[in-house]
C-alpha cells in the first residue's frame, strides 16, 4: 500500500501526485482523463452495471468505479458536463460536488434530469467532470465585532437592480 501522497509545501507549477484506485469489476471503466492537454477537467465515466433511465425531475447516484489518495491541502470538485447539460438538462445537483483529501471510498455522481424526456446513463458513458483545486488552511477566530463595510449586511440581490 502506498502512503498518501503530501503537499508539503509543493508550488502549484509542479505535478501532484494523486494516487488512484480502480475498484474491482470496473476494469472495463475508463479512468478519468482529460479531453485535451489545456482542459482543467478530467472526464468521468459512469460504472453502472447496467443501463439506468434517468426521467425528467428523478435523481441518482452514479458510480465511477474508482477511488483516491489526494494530498491534504488538495480537494477534487465533481462539476457537470456542458455538453449533456445543454443538450438533455443532465447536471450535477451538488455543484461542485467535493472530494476530501481523507475520502478513500468510491467516488459517486449525483445527476439529476432537468430535462423533459427521459435520458438513459450507459456504463462507460462521460457523465462529469472532476477538477482538482487548492484549500488553504484556515483558522476561524470568534471576535465580539466585524470591521465595517459599504456593504454592510446587504445580502441576496442587495448590489444591484437587476
Amino acid at each position: 500500500m502506498r502512503p498518501s501522497p503530501d503537499l508539503g509545501g509543493i508550488s502549484l507549477s509542479e505535478r501532484i501526485e494523486v494516487f488512484i484506485k480502480r475498484l474491482p469489476g470496473n476494469e472495463d471503466i475508463a479512468l478519468p482523463q482529460k479531453m485535451s492537454e489545456l482542459a482543467s477537467g478530467f472526464d468521468l465515466y459512469a460504472a453502472v452495471s447496467e443501463p439506468l433511465d434517468l426521467g425528467p425531475g428523478e435523481r441518482a447516484l452514479i458510480p465511477t468505479g474508482f477511488a483516491l489518495a489526494m494530498p491534504a491541502g488538495l480537494e477534487a470538485q465533481i462539476r457537470p458536463r456542458s455538453g449533456l447539460a445543454f443538450k438533455h438538462g443532465i447536471t450535477s445537483l451538488n455543484t461542485p460536488g467535493t472530494i476530501d483529501a481523507d475520502y478513500r471510498g468510491e467516488v459517486k455522481v449525483l445527476l439529476i434530469n432537468h430535462g423533459k424526456e427521459t435520458f438513459t446513463i450507459n456504463r462507460n458513458e462521460r457523465i462529469a467532470q472532476m477538477v482538482f483545486q487548492t484549500v488553504p488552511l484556515i483558522t476561524l477566530t470568534e471576535v465580539s465585532e466585524l470591521d465595517e463595510t459599504e456593504r454592510g449586511a446587504g445580502g441576496f440581490g442587495h448590489t444591484g437592480t437587476k
